[in-house]
């Protein structure tokens, strides 16, 4: 931060600490350009941590003749695979099928219909059929995933047998997962700041004004605002864009997010029900539905409702009912309870303004807005994008900033490794040989979860475990020192940092109020807290599993400098 406050000047500003901002960040980086990125919150905690964890080449898009999108998704997902194979897992993905010949009529013309005051028409199989035939010639260009398979009713139920036995066909094909979506964007970031000596980057600290050439920062901590000049400004901060145009002095009407929900199950019975695959189909009301295993726990999403960004997203008790609905539709012999959750999240999507067109059929594409009308620096907007297509977004925002730069680009991140993936053993068979050979010294289980929470970069983060004494944490989930390695190599602010977006801890459940103590104790030492400051980090983290994530409060936090 200190960094940052004495520099008077760079060449690109990034507002916006999302997937798309850092990837542009990092893409700038490797052209050696001098660039700056601010995230108001911590890094990737907004629409990027509220994904349903999917990489995927948009089957869905196909309906839609989004042609270009399905290309280009298809390509970075196979690209994922091998660039980040410590977060981006092959999905077996099944799809269960009531009919045969439904949709065939109504497909083809949501091309050209996509009002909404439509009626769903369920897909039969046919249909299936052809999308996942013209899918496969998309995903097989390097032969990444394999083909596509369709089973009848006696197959798929010896495969699935808590499936609803009314089915009459499943179709399995394979997409992908990405198993910690925060960390691989703080991977990317990580890379990017190791590129080149003049890309900064900084949480905490908010965009509140642009003066010509100069935009005035904030930070969040203490209240304090000084102000940077940068030759190209970009606003990449994904459903609020519009509010960052205005705290810039800019009216815009660009976005027009919707909020998509999603509840963590510990379920024993539902996780076998699975079979370790994705279960992927359209609701009763025409929204699409996934329910699959991480982590040893089931994820369940999304819905897809109009939502203003200046309110904070919140899964209902509605959305929740919902759910169990549809959990009841696919498999319903197994009882549920809301006991069984143990973590739920919401976030707003960065989808342009879309008027009367459904939710669930507005394009997840996206395109950037340049305004350089005004006096000073031009200002880019970058309206819509997902997960997938991160890096080829960044590449093309980063396009659009040389072309303002007059700087020619000098690398492609095509195919560029990421962070922990550089040497990752994609076959589990040899993780344990991996942790044995690499992380000498290092309790196997210890090992293994830090391969799974860094990939290869956890030789980084065993050495510095090794320089000093070190106590586990959180059951041995974590240990003091690699706390302190996350406040001071990982921008790490709040407790919530680390449960939320440096670990899978409040994803997984079990979390306890001495818990939050533990942490906030750890961090305390090396951000220099007071016992006061540590009990109220505590606190505040608990309250805030409680009112976003639906984690039972359990009273006052204490443990820390208390009776």
């Amino acid at each position: 931060m200190t960094r940052l406050r004495t520099l008077q000047h760079t060449s690109v500003i990034v507002i916006g600490g999302g997937i798309n901002g850092i990837a542009t960040f990092r893409d700038l980086a490797m052209q050696g350009v001098d660039v700056v990125l601010v995230e108001r919150g911590d890094f990737g905690s907004g629409a990027t941590a509220a994904s349903s964890h999917m990489i995927h080449g948009g089957l869905r898009y196909l309906e839609n003749g989004e042609m270009r999108l399905v290309r280009e998704s298809v390509h970075e997902r196979n690209g994922l695979l091998h660039t980040a194979p410590h977060f981006v897992k092959p999905l077996r993905t099944t799809i269960p099928i009531y009919s045969t010949l439904s949709s065939m009529i109504a497909s083809p013309m949501k091309i050209l219909r996509h009002r909404s005051g439509e009626r769903h028409v369920e897909r039969g199989a046919v249909m299936i059929k052809v999308g996942l035939s013209l899918y496969d010639t998309f995903s097989r260009a390097n032969g990444t995933v394999p083909r596509h398979r369709f089973m009848g009713r006696k197959e798929s139920l010896a495969a699935l047998p808590a499936l609803d036995p009314n089915i009459k066909y499943t179709a399995t094909y394979y997409d992908a997962s990405v198993h910690s979506p925060e960390r691989l964007a703080l991977d990317v970031l990580m890379d990017g700041v190791r590129e080149h000596s003049g890309a900064i980057a900084v949480n905490y600290v908010e965009a509140v004004g642009l003066d010509e050439s100069s935009v005035r920062l904030r930070d969040v901590e203490t209240g304090q605002e000084f102000s940077i000049g940068a030759e190209v400004i970009v606003n990449a901060s994904g459903p609020w864009t519009d509010l960052t145009n205005e705290a810039l002095g800019t009216h815009t009407s660009f976005m027009g997010g919707t909020k998509g929900s999603h509840i963590v199950l510990d379920h024993p019975e539902l996780l076998e029900a699975t079979g370790g695959r994705e279960i992927f189909f359209e609701h009763s009301d025409g929204r699409i539905v996934l329910i699959y295993p991480l982590h040893g726990r089931v994820l369940v999403g999304t819905t897809d409702v109009r939502a203003d960004p200046r309110e904070p997203a919140v899964c209902t008790d509605e959305e929740v009912d919902y759910f169990f609905d549809l959990i009841r539709h696919v498999f319903p012999t197994i009882e549920l309870d809301r006991s069984d959750i143990v973590f739920t999240y919401s976030g707003i999507r960065p989808l342009p303004r879309h008027d009367d067109i459904k939710p669930g059929l507005v394009s997840r594409d996206y395109r950037i807005e340049v305004d350089q009308d005004r006096a000073g620096s031009p200002v880019l907007s970058l309206v819509g994008g997902k997960w997938t297509t991160f890096r080829a977004l960044g590449e093309t925002l980063a396009d659009r900033v040389l072309e303002l730069l007059d700087r020619p680009r000098m690398w492609s991140t095509d195919g560029v490794v990421i962070g922990g993936g550089r040497g990752y053993p994609k076959r589990a068979s040899r993780r344990a040989a991996w942790v044995a050979s690499n992380l000498p010294g290092v309790d196997p289980d210890r090992g293994a979860t830090l391969l799974e929470r860094y990939g290869t970069r956890a030789t980084e983060v065993a050495a510095f475990l090794a320089e000093g004494p070190d106590s586990p944490l959180v059951d041995g989930a974590l240990s003091t020192r690699e706390v302190a390695r996350m406040a001071r190599w990982e921008s790490v602010v709040h407790v919530t940092d680390v449960v939320l977006r440096r670990t899978n801890l409040a994803f997984v459940g079990g979390l306890r109020p001495e818990h939050f103590t533990e942490i906030a104790a750890a961090l305390g030492q090396e951000l220099g807290w007071g016992e006061d400051r540590v009990r109220a980090e505590a606190q505040a983290c608990a309250d805030t599993l409680h009112e976003f994530h639906s984690i039972a409060a359990t009273g006052a936090v204490r443990g820390y400098g208390t009776a």
